[in-house]
């Protein structure tokens, strides 16, 4: 069996860059800033041997350019003009083999956080997906372009996925989303527990990601519009219609001013 690991490289003030590697060569994701990649391969003797994008906004491609000109290496995600360094396209459906770590991903195609979105899930060991920006640990992305309906469309695929999924999200966000959760759930004690473990981890400077889908099942408010609680919750609001996609409505445009 291939052997492989993932590696957080922290950069800029609160994102990931991912490093899928073994001892010799690397896959990153999401490259928003090149000095902590190379900085990254050079400490542990690996080569670049190619870039996944999940989606064009600067923090996940700012990186890129640099990167290339040091290793020509292919750069897959979905063409976009917005994104000039795709190399190979992907629209979402697609199968992506990287032999070198004995991994094949299925492309999701996840619009609304950005049109161009994709996800990167791969089942092999307990499941592993690249979420980018449209999943976070207890929370979910703004939806720019596109509809919310669109958001709720996406996150209700990915969590469908096997709850032992490691789900590796772009931006240290957890505590935050939390606060947010704890006003919405507020008699989830998986999100009291979340909370103290979050904090810990951070006091520890350790990162709260990946996650597992079924912490973000129990967790996640953005995974869990059936739940009775939340809809009260939001009932005491002003929500009227109860159907899934229309408290995903409700909670993502509570949290866009919370």
């Amino acid at each position: 069996m291939t052997m492989f690991k993932i590696t957080a490289i922290p950069a800029l003030n609160d994102n990931y860059i991912w490093a899928i590697h073994n001892d010799s060569v690397a896959f990153v994701v999401d490259p928003g800033e090149t000095e902590p990649v190379l900085e990254f391969l050079a400490a542990n003797q690996l080569a670049l041997t190619g870039i996944l994008c999940t989606h064009r906004h600067h923090d996940h491609i700012g990186g890129i350019a640099k990167l290339r000109a040091v290793y020509n290496v292919p750069v897959y995600g979905r063409c976009h003009p917005g994104n000039p360094h795709i190399s190979h396209d992907l629209q979402g459906g697609e199968q992506l083999k990287l032999d070198a770590f004995g991994l094949s991903f299925d492309i999701i195609a996840v619009p609304g956080h950005l049109d161009d979105h994709i996800a990167y899930y791969a089942s092999a060991g307990s499941g592993i997906l690249f979420c980018g920006d449209v999943l976070f640990g207890a929370g979910c992305g703004k939806s720019f372009e596109g509809t919310v309906a669109q958001l709720y469309d996406s996150l209700k695929k990915l969590s469908e996925l096997p709850d032992a999924t490691l789900m590796y999200c772009a931006h240290e966000y957890t505590a935050s989303n939390l606060r947010f959760a704890a006003i919405c759930d507020p008699d989830n004690p998986a999100v009291q527990q979340r909370i103290s473990d979050t904090r810990e981890l951070r006091a520890a400077n350790l990162s709260t990601v990946p996650s597992t889908m079924q912490m973000e099942k129990a967790t996640n408010p953005f995974l869990r519009y059936n739940d009775a609680d939340i809809i009260k919750v939001l009932q005491q609001r002003g929500l009227t219609d109860t159907s899934g996609q229309a408290v995903f409505t409700a909670l993502r445009l509570w949290r866009d001013k919370f």
